[in-house]
């Protein structure tokens, strides 16, 4: 009998319980947001006509982001996307190289994001729109691949311009975006973003003239390294005549998301809150 008052008891506070549960989630600062969200991919090098980007991609990323203070917060972000290039689709002579590749990748970044509007001295008094800018610096893993009669082969192991080269490279994002507030604790971010690169490779094609075809490892390096024979437009001399790539520009590409963020609870980060807090409430109270 008391077990079954004590759970009649338990049933009635359950409401008020999480009516004060609520309250006091929306009474105490957050500043920390995870987000989760989608949108495309867009390569830039040798494989694109002058001035255009590649084909749409899609990818996938998550991310973490802190204020550090009212207009300035940081982030980490994992990104994984895939591009790709066709000279098939080359407005110029470049479809007599034939050449093309797809590649999926990954990113780690970290950011620093620069807001336009404060946060207000509550996470949930934040602006209803605000805009950004972001730079950061990051880390990506590329594979350069291409499809050869039926199959498709991972193309730095083959080296098909004689020479290896590192398939993780550091990179540069830089970009602007929009932050909306949904609710007090979801936002939904929008950005755009191009990375600056250090490799001239995410395509397989840097080097200007084709190899020796004596110098490759294997029939099959041969094969992906000079693809002119397949359409018919190989020289009689194939070595010594045309353009491969251009290797004093490095590959590059854009990325576009729209992502969910959610504000987390964070008791472990409680000291540190306190001390933004602070500092919003001198930055509100000194304003005129």
């Amino acid at each position: 009998m008391k077990r079954l008052l004590w759970f009649l008891v338990a049933i009635c506070l359950i409401p008020s319980f999480m009516e004060a549960q609520s309250f006091y989630s929306t009474r105490r600062n957050r500043n920390l947001l995870v987000g989760f969200g989608s949108g495309t991919a867009n390569y830039y090098g040798e494989m694109v006509n002058p001035g255009e980007f590649g084909a749409l991609k899609f990818n996938i990323a998550a991310n973490a982001e802190y204020y550090l203070r009212e207009r300035i917060s940081v982030r980490t972000t994992l990104t994984f996307f895939q591009i790709s290039g066709n000279d098939a689709k080359a407005n110029d002579d470049r479809q007599e190289r034939n050449l093309s590749f797809k590649s999926s990748n990954i990113e780690l970044s970290a950011l620093g994001v620069l807001n336009l509007s404060p946060v207000g001295l509550r996470f949930y008094q934040r602006s209803q729109i605000n805009l950004h800018a972001f730079a950061g610096i990051g880390l990506l893993y590329f594979n350069p691949k291409a499809e050869y009669k039926g199959k498709t082969y991972a193309l730095e192991p083959l080296q098909t311009e004689g020479r290896g080269y590192s398939r993780v490279t550091p990179v540069i994002p830089i970009g602007l975006g929009a932050r909306i507030k949904l609710d007090p604790f979801f936002n939904i971010l929008i950005e755009g973003g191009y990375r600056i690169t250090f490799t001239d490779h995410l395509d397989d094609v840097s080097v200007r003239r084709y190899p020796e075809a004596s110098t490759l490892k294997s029939d099959l390096s041969r094969a992906l390294s000079d693809r002119r024979v397949e359409i018919g437009t190989q020289p009689p001399i194939p070595s010594q005549q045309g353009v491969r790539g251009n290797p004093n520009k490095n590959d590059g590409y854009f990325l576009a998301n729209i992502t969910l963020q959610y504000y987390l609870p964070t008791e472990i980060f409680q000291d540190s809150q306190r001390k933004l807090y602070n500092r919003k409430r001198k930055y509100y109270y000194r304003r005129p």
